[in-house]
């Protein structure tokens, strides 16, 4: 038995999701993201790559990225969290999903892209509305910065 099933995501209204078909204890892999290996160069080169339309390329090495952007990927279909309940593993140039906490039966499994603060941050607004989300698309790590600005923008507005 798959441990998701995809339905109408509650984060992405126009999009699908996975969910737990069970409870998932933290530390189980719930599904590889697969995709094609690419060349940095092949990266580079490729209009594909533009942030105007969905990405799903990730980093694998200083010589190869992995393009998810294919039909059978299924993991493609996480979703954004800013208070996820997975995270992305992996050795070589292979990569899967693996539970960072326990996930309920019936809940949404959903990822940090790890988008990095940059000037384009906010062409990738957030919808999964968890309380620690700082209404953008950018990694844990760095969301400081944007709940900074936030903050300091209130202050100035509410004297």
């Amino acid at each position: 038995m798959k441990l998701y099933r995809i339905k109408k995501s509650d984060i992405d209204k126009k999009g699908r999701g996975l969910y737990a078909t069970k409870d998932i204890k933290e530390g189980t892999r719930i599904i590889d993201y697969v995709g094609k290996i690419i060349t940095k160069k092949q990266t580079e080169e490729s209009q594909k790559f533009d942030n105007a339309k969905p990405i799903y390329l990730f980093n694998l090495n200083k010589k190869y990225d992995m393009d998810g952007d294919v039909s059978w990927n299924t993991a493609r279909l996480i979703n954004h969290s800013c208070s996820n309940n997975c995270d992305y593993n992996g050795t070589g140039l292979k990569l899967w999903v693996v539970a960072i906490k326990d996930i309920k039966k019936g809940e949404e499994i959903t990822a940090d892209y790890g988008f990095s603060y940059d000037e384009d941050y906010k062409q990738f607004p957030c919808k999964c509305k968890s309380k620690n989300c700082c209404g953008y698309i950018v990694r844990a790590e760095s969301r400081w910065r944007i709940n900074k600005k936030f903050s300091i923008g209130r202050q100035k507005t509410s004297k």
